[in-house]
């Protein structure tokens, strides 16, 4: 038994499918299911039901599974900690953001952090807040960044705040308020809105904030998308409230207003609460240097 057999099962496990676990760990086919049937006949168990359209975990497999994933991550970990130990950063950061982050500029960010650690691979996943901060409490991520409403913050998980702004309105340019400078959520009332989907966080900031002026409103549109949020207003479909950085970065053929009684949105950075590894904290480091403007 190696590690490279439990990788192929735990690939298995995750894709379902020989084939594409194959294409993951860039063996051919033939060669993975060798591999896991030579480690079935080791340990004298089956670990993978097989049938015409699906491959799944035995009971067996799922004990093995679970166990091989630990394995993986302490052999990951010995080898990022002793190329730390000769002062190197390697290994993969995967790293989670909303699609709405304004505070840094994400790509940017990422190629900072790439010049510095040139070993070090990135994994980007995109997701709301909720998703991505479960995925960093069961360390699927190492660091995410997110928005919440100001009131709120993420559990399980340590942070920092790296940006607070106010949301603005996003109404379409022939908008009957389009000309105003400023106005009040009961502005809007009897509106038509567009917003992310209910019970996502993105969500919340928005409806809490409705709620609280006694104002009701409409959510016609719900989309995972701010672009296609902004779509939808640019149409003459919607109004929305988002952060001003998410505006303004917009193509959309939108006007912004500022609300005087709008909600804050607050964007933080989260990582694992008790072992972050070491790509993270250089990650944050390099975070921390954008921040300061160093």
């Amino acid at each position: 038994m190696d590690l490279q057999q439990m990788r192929y099962v735990v690939e298995v496990a995750e894709t379902s499918s020989f084939t594409r676990a194959a294409e993951r760990c860039f063996v051919t086919q033939s060669a993975l299911s060798h591999q896991i049937a030579a480690l079935e006949r080791e340990i004298g168990e089956r670990l993978f039901a097989r049938t015409s359209r699906s491959v799944r975990l035995t009971e067996a497999g799922e004990a093995f599974a679970a166990q091989a994933r630990i394995a993986l991550a302490a052999a990951e970990a010995a080898r990022e900690d002793a190329a730390a130990a000769g002062g190197q950063v390697i290994g993969t950061l995967r790293l989670g953001v909303i699609p709405t982050v304004a505070a840094v500029d994400v790509p940017s960010l990422i190629a900072r952090f790439r010049a510095q650690h040139p070993s070090v691979r990135v994994e980007l996943a995109v997701g709301n807040s909720d998703a991505l901060t479960a995925s960093v409490r069961n360390g699927e991520l190492d660091v995410a960044l997110l928005g919440l409403r100001e009131d709120s913050s993420a559990t399980g998980v340590s942070q920092r705040m790296l940006a607070r702004e106010q949301l603005v309105a996003a109404v379409p340019r022939a908008h009957r308020l389009a000309e105003r400078r400023r106005l009040e959520l009961s502005d809007l009332a009897g509106e038509v809105f567009a917003d992310f989907p209910a019970g996502t966080s993105g969500r919340a900031q928005s409806d809490i904030a409705f709620g609280h002026a006694g104002v009701g409103r409409d959510v016609a549109f719900e989309a995972a998308s701010a672009e296609l949020i902004l779509g939808l207003v640019g149409a003459g479909l919607a109004v929305t409230l988002l952060a001003p950085g998410v505006v303004a970065r917009s193509q959309a053929d939108v006007v912004s207003i500022a609300v005087v009684d709008g909600p804050y949105r607050v964007e933080y950075a989260a990582w694992h609460e008790r072992s972050p590894r070491n790509v993270a904290k250089a990650f944050l480091n390099e975070l921390d240097g954008v921040l300061a403007g160093t």
